[in-house]
């Protein structure tokens, strides 16, 4: 069976992504998202705040992860859209979104179906998205003992910053043929607009900072 598990950062593309690879492939899904919001609104609280409840609450992370164990197990083709389903599932294709932060942001804003969200300015919802993924980060070090933003745990990491849903959609496409017939496949796929020294340029003599920009 082909099961896929999806994380990233928020605004990233997620829920759209994985809606379309449902649609292509004709298989279910299983978000955590989905039940992280449902939660929230059924409390009368924002996602964060149910996010910091959840630092000192581990019951909330233990209703929404109960559905893992059955994943496992079954035969039907998949995709799972949530933080943790790496984790749980370690013969998925693990896949991870990414994208930069006032995109993120922009994107949110504009995405009318998250009712559960504090959208008041582009700042807000940036800074908004930033405590949630650090509180995130800190719960499931302090509860599971793993960093999710270590790029090592996944299996294909897209930036998305600058990609359309269909692009991802046809490149998460062709990458899962190509591992699921275990045959190689690139792991990192970055946006040409966020190019980064992977050197420190203090380290670079005067003609190979030269040859550097030359090439470029």
């Amino acid at each position: 069976s082909k099961l896929i598990s999806i994380t990233g950062k928020l605004g990233s593309g997620k829920s759209t992504v994985t809606k379309e690879l449902c649609t292509l492939w004709k298989c279910s899904k299983y978000s955590t998202g989905d039940a992280q919001r449902q939660l929230a609104q059924q409390r009368g609280i924002t996602t964060l705040e149910l996010n910091l409840i959840s630092e000192t609450d581990p019951t909330i992370d233990r209703e929404i992860d109960s559905m893992f164990g059955r994943i496992a197990l079954s035969d039907d083709d998949l995709i799972v859209d949530s933080r943790m389903a790496w984790f749980f599932l370690p013969r998925s294709l693990k896949i991870k979104l990414t994208v930069q932060g006032f995109e993120a942001a922009r994107r949110v804003l504009h995405d009318l179906e998250r009712t559960s969200e504090n959208r008041s300015s582009i700042e807000d919802t940036y800074q908004n998205l930033k405590s949630r993924r650090e509180s995130e980060r800190r719960r499931f070090i302090q509860t599971y003992g793993v960093d999710i933003e270590d790029e090592r745990n996944f299996d294909l990491v897209i930036d998305t910053t600058d990609a359309s849903p269909k692009a991802v959609v046809e490149l998460i496409d062709s990458q899962s043929q190509r591992y699921f017939s275990d045959a190689p496949i690139h792991k990192f796929w970055a946006s040409p607009k966020s190019m980064f020294p992977m050197i420190s340029a203090p380290d670079l003599s005067d003609q190979s900072g030269q040859e550097l920009i030359d090439s470029i």
